[in-house]
C-alpha cells in the first residue's frame, strides 16, 4: 500500500479549492474525504473538480458537494492479486483499504505493479541425487548444477522463485555438495537467503524433511525437485493449498499414452469391442508439493521415506492430500533426451 495515503485525507467541510490543492501537491491525483474517525465518506479526483468547473460551481463550495460517495473499496487483508483484478475490471488506479468501515490504507496500481511481493513461505529444493541417467555429464557435476542455456538448473529454479517473491530457501544436498555451496553461498548474491541440509545417506524423496530445523516458519512449505524446469505459478499453488485447507498438495501433470495396437475386448470367444490405437490419459507426479507444518513434523530425523509413501500415510490418517493440475510449462530433466529438450526450450522461456 502507499505510505503517503494520509497526506490526501480531507474533511467534508473543506472547500473544493482545498481539495484541488491536495491533489496538485500530492502525486496520487485524488483526495479521500473522511470524518473525524477516518470513516471514508467519498473520494475526489481531478476529474471530479474539472466537471465542477465545467458546471460553473464555486471553488468555495464544500467538497461534499462533488465527492463520489460510492467508491470501490477493499477490506484489509485482501490479496494483491484480488485488488489488481478489481482495478483491471473497473479501470481504477486506486482502491481505498478499509477495516470495519475505517480507512486504513490506499492501494494504488503503481504500487501493485512495481512493488516486489515478499513471500515468507519456505522453499525446499531437493538437490542431492546422483543423476545416474545423465552420466557421463554427472560424473563430476551434481545434476542440479548442469547448465541449461549457460546457467545451472538450480540457479534458474531459484531465480524463478525469487521473481515470484520467495526469499527463504533450504537446499538438501548429498552428491558433490561443495559445488552447490560454493556457487550459491548464503544466497545473498541472488537476493535470497539459503540454508543447507545434508543427507549423509540418501533418505528418499521425502526423508530430507526430517532434517529441516525446528525453528522453520510455521507456514506451508513448497518442496520441489532440483531438476525441474517449470513456469507454474507458485503463488497460486500456495493460495490453492491454503484456501482448501490441505495438509499436503501434489502438483500433477496430465500424461498421454497411446497404445500402438488395436485393443480388443471380448467375452469368452466373442469380440465385443475393438478400439484402434486408443489413447489413455493419466495424472503423473510433477515433483512439486506444498507441505503443511504438521506433515513436516511427522518425518523423523534420518528417516528414509519417499514422498508417495509419506502422502499415502497421511491419506490413511484421513488428512487432506489434494492435487493441483498444472498446465504451464514443466520438464523433469531426468534423461539425456530431457536435457537436450531443455537446451532448446530455454531459448523461448522467460526463466
Amino acid at each position: 500500500m502507499s505510505h503517503d495515503w494520509e497526506k490526501v485525507l480531507i474533511s467534508p467541510l473543506k472547500s473544493i479549492e482545498d481539495a484541488l490543492k491536495v491533489i496538485d501537491k500530492e502525486a496520487m491525483k485524488l483526495a479521500l474525504v473522511v470524518d473525524e474517525s477516518k470513516r471514508l465518506l467519498g473520494t475526489i479526483t481531478d476529474g471530479d473538480i474539472r466537471r465542477a468547473l465545467i458546471q460553473k460551481k464555486s471553488l468555495n463550495l464544500p467538497v461534499s458537494e462533488i465527492m463520489y460517495t460510492s467508491p470501490t473499496t477493499a477490506t484489509l487483508g485482501t490479496s494483491r492479486d484480488s485488488v489488481l483484478k478489481m482495478m483491471e475490471e473497473k479501470g481504477l488506479f486506486f482502491i481505498p483499504i478499509l477495516e470495519k468501515g475505517i480507512l486504513v490504507g490506499l492501494e494504488t496500481l503503481h504500487n501493485i505493479v512495481h512493488q516486489p511481493l515478499i513471500n515468507e513461505n519456505p522453499v525446499f529444493i531437493m538437490a542431492g541425487g546422483f543423476g545416474t541417467r545423465l552420466r557421463p555429464l554427472t560424473d563430476n557435476c551434481p545434476k542440479p548444477m548442469l547448465k541449461i542455456g549457460g546457467v545451472p538448473i538450480l540457479e534458474t529454479l531459484i531465480t524463478s522463485f525469487a521473481k515470484a517473491g520467495f526469499v527463504n530457501f533450504y537446499i538438501s544436498t548429498h552428491y558433490m555438495p561443495e559445488q552447490i555451496h560454493e556457487h550459491f553461498l548464503d544466497g545473498s548474491e541472488f537476493g535470497v537467503k539459503i540454508n543447507y541440509v545434508h543427507e549423509d545417506i540418501p533418505l528418499g524423496t521425502g526423508g530430507a524433511l526430517g532434517l529441516l530445523p525446528e525453528d522453520l516458519p510455521d507456514l506451508p512449505l513448497i518442496m520441489i525437485n532440483g531438476d525441474v524446469l517449470t513456469k507454474v505459478n507458485f503463488q497460486k499453488l500456495i493460495d490453492f493449498h491454503i484456501e482448501n485447507e490441505a495438509d499436503a498438495t501434489m502438483c500433477v501433470r496430465e500424461y498421454e499414452y497411446q497404445i500402438p495396437y488395436g485393443v480388443i475386448e471380448g467375452e469368452g470367444k466373442k469380440v465385443v469391442s475393438m478400439v484402434e490405437k486408443p489413447t489413455h490419459r493419466f495424472f503423473v507426479n510433477a515433483g512439486i508439493y506444498v507441505i503443511s507444518p504438521k506433515v513436516i513434523k511427522s518425518v523423523a530425523k534420518n528417516q528414509r521415506i519417499d514422498m508417495p509413501t509419506l502422502l499415502e500415510e497421511r491419506m490413511s490418517d484421513d488428512e487432506e492430500v489434494l492435487m493441483f493440475p498444472i498446465h504451464e510449462y514443466w520438464l523433469d530433466i531426468g534423461r539425456m533426451s530431457d536435457f537436450k529438450k531443455a537446451q532448446h526450450d530455454i531459448q523461448s522461456l522467460d526463466l
